[in-house]
C-alpha cells in the first residue's frame, strides 16, 4: 500500500534538506576563509623574515657586483645624467577624460537603481548589500560602462535578496541561490589560495617548509652562501681599487 505525502509536507522536507546543506556550506565557507587568511598571514610573515635575513644580503651583493662591473669598465665615477632631455616633453599626453554617459546608459542606470536602491531594503544586511552594489553602479555610470551596469543588474536579479515572498517556493528559491553563491565563493577562495601558493614567494616558502621537514634550514644556508659571496666580492673590489683608495 502506497502512502501519499501531501505536497506541502514534501515542500517542507525539501526546504529542510536545503537549509541543512546551506548550514554545512556556511560552516565550510568559514573554515576555508580562515584557511586562506591563515596562509596569507603566514606568507606575509615568511616574506618579512626572508627580506630581513636574505633580502638585505642580496642587495649588498648586487651593489658590490655593480661596483665591480663599473671598475672593470673603468667607469667608477659614471652616473646617469638626469633630465638630459631637458625635462618632461611638451607632448606628454593629458589625463584621459572620463567618458560621458549616453541616453542608453542613463536608462540602464535608472533600471539598476530602481532594482537595488538601499531604501528598498527590509533589513540591515540586505541594505548593506544593496549599498555596496549601488556604489559599484555609481562608479560604472560615471565611466559610462554599460556592460558593468548590466552585470550588476544580472547579479542582483540572480541574488537571494531579489526573491520576494514568504511562501515555501520563495524560501526554497532563496535558499538555492544562497547555496549557489556560497559554492561560488568557495571556488573563488580555492583559486585565490592556489594563486598564493603558486606565487614566487609561495613556491619559495614551500621549498623552505619542505627542507625544514627534512631537518634543514634552507634560509640559513642561503645566508651563509650570500655572506661568503659578499666577502669574496668585497675582496675582489678592494683588489681592483688603487692603493690610495683601499
Amino acid at each position: 500500500m502506497t502512502t501519499l505525502v501531501p505536497a506541502d509536507k514534501r515542500d517542507d522536507d525539501d526546504l529542510e534538506v536545503m537549509r541543512a546543506r546551506l548550514a554545512d556550506l556556511e560552516a565550510a565557507l568559514g573554515e576555508r576563509e580562515a584557511d586562506v587568511e591563515r596562509y596569507r598571514a603566514d606568507l606575509h610573515s615568511f616574506g618579512v623574515d626572508y627580506r630581513r635575513r636574505v633580502g638585505v644580503l642580496h642587495d649588498q651583493l648586487d651593489g658590490l657586483e655593480l661596483a665591480i662591473a663599473e671598475a672593470e669598465l673603468g667607469e667608477l665615477a659614471k652616473r646617469a645624467e638626469a633630465g638630459s632631455s631637458g625635462g618632461a616633453a611638451s607632448g606628454e599626453p593629458a589625463a584621459v577624460a572620463p567618458r560621458y554617459t549616453t541616453d542608453a546608459v542613463r536608462k540602464l542606470f535608472r533600471d539598476v537603481a530602481k532594482a537595488i536602491h538601499p531604501d528598498l531594503a527590509l533589513d540591515e544586511i540586505t541594505r548593506d548589500q544593496r549599498h555596496a552594489l549601488m556604489i559599484e553602479a555609481n562608479r560604472a555610470y560615471a565611466l559610462g560602462d554599460a556592460e558593468q551596469l548590466r552585470w550588476i543588474l544580472r547579479a542582483w536579479e540572480q541574488s537571494p535578496e531579489a526573491v520576494p515572498g514568504s511562501d515555501s517556493e520563495a524560501m526554497r528559491l532563496r535558499c538555492a541561490r544562497r547555496i549557489a553563491r556560497i559554492e561560488e565563493q568557495m571556488e573563488m577562495l580555492a583559486r585565490g589560495l592556489a594563486d598564493l601558493k603558486a606565487s614566487p614567494l609561495g613556491r619559495l616558502k614551500a621549498m623552505v617548509d619542505e627542507a625544514a621537514g627534512k631537518g634543514k634550514d634552507l634560509v640559513r644556508d642561503m645566508v651563509v652562501r650570500l655572506k661568503r659571496d659578499i666577502l669574496a666580492a668585497t675582496n675582489r673590489l678592494d683588489a681592483m681599487r688603487p692603493p690610495q683608495q683601499r
